[in-house]
């Protein structure tokens, strides 16, 4: 969880990132904001952090060579960390690399922020932070003012909505060895802008109990839904029943055990190999490894029970929604 009831700006740098593609210019500013407005500070920390507040996964930087060295984003921020005084400089640097990364048609021009946080909370630990975030949608605001015969309006075409943060990521100065505690946000098309996550920044889940927990309900609903399919003939009272078991299970019980879940959930000797290969498979392809025993994460199980479908689809005009044992329709 983040919090950042404490937090302080301590620097900021804003630079103009545009498409390479479409021949729209790097705009690099010549030295940080002087912010001497406390509104206008505090309205700049609630456009970049409350975002975060709901966000429970995650990341860590990576590089496909496996030398987190190579990891630009990840080289400035410690150099941010190491010496605050390089902090314009290495805004500068990032915000060549996110121009050079912007490679797309469709990636849309916006103000890169470079932000250097005090005092802001991740798993109840207070920690500096370097604050990354791009704003590229604009939206038209009305201003009404009195005179003293009535009212004028006034508008600005293109304003920045600070309840709508396009893309941002949070870098905590904590397990650098790792590659960081990093939290992410991304409200782009991701077929049109990976390049934040995966190409600008690099970034991998942290393998905590929350992203186990995610992963083994994620693996096991596909598993149900798109793969026994192949291999049993199976009802689809039957499916959302297994489903169904799956979800009490992560709910009653507070430590994950791969065995005692295949059998209370699954029960069949063939049914349980099935899915423990599948398990293996997806952990190969997605370079995911998955552990065999860990602490539930409640809130990761809470997020999961909204996408698990206990709805059987009679027809057009009934459906029966299953929430006990399917013995009882």
């Amino acid at each position: 969880m983040i919090t950042f009831f404490e937090a302080a700006l301590q620097q900021l740098s804003i630079h103009k990132v545009g498409n390479k593609q479409m021949d729209e210019p790097l705009t690099l500013s010549e030295q940080p904001l002087q912010l001497e407005d406390e509104v206008l500070g505090s309205l700049l920390m609630q456009y970049f952090l409350q975002p975060f507040e709901k966000i429970n996964e995650i990341y860590r930087f990576n590089h496909s060579s496996g030398n987190l060295q190579l990891n630009e984003v990840y080289h400035f921020a410690g150099k941010i960390f190491e010496k605050h005084h390089s902090f314009h400089d290495s805004s500068q640097q990032l915000a060549k690399l996110l121009y050079e990364k912007a490679s797309h048609p469709k990636i849309k021009s916006g103000e890169l922020y470079i932000v250097h946080l005090t005092n802001l909370q991740i798993e109840g630990e207070l920690l500096e932070a370097i604050g990354i975030f791009k704003s590229e949608n604009k939206e038209p605001y009305l201003t009404v003012s009195q005179e003293d015969s009535g009212f004028t309006l006034h508008y600005q075409q293109e304003a920045i909505n600070i309840k709508k943060l396009d893309k941002g990521c949070i870098i905590f100065n904590t397990e650098k060895e790792e590659g960081y505690k990093i939290a992410v946000i991304d409200h782009t098309n991701r077929s049109e802008a990976v390049y934040w996550m995966d190409e600008f920044l690099q970034l991998k889940v942290r393998n905590d109990n929350y992203n186990q927990t995610n992963n083994v309900l994620s693996v096991y609903k596909t598993f149900v839904t798109e793969k026994i399919d192949a291999d049993f003939d199976i009802s689809k009272a039957d499916k959302i029943d297994m489903l169904n078991r799956s979800i009490k299970y992560f709910k009653e019980k507070d430590h994950f055990n791969l065995d005692e879940f295949s059998n209370e959930v699954i029960g069949s000797d063939e049914g349980i190999a099935l899915f423990k290969d599948y398990k293996k498979q997806y952990e190969h392809d997605f370079d995911a490894p998955m552990q065999d025993s860990f602490e539930i994460s409640g809130v990761a199980v809470k997020k999961q029970a909204r996408v698990f479908k206990s709805v059987l689809k009679l027809d057009r005009n009934f459906h029966i929604y299953i929430h006990g044992n399917k013995e009882l329709i």
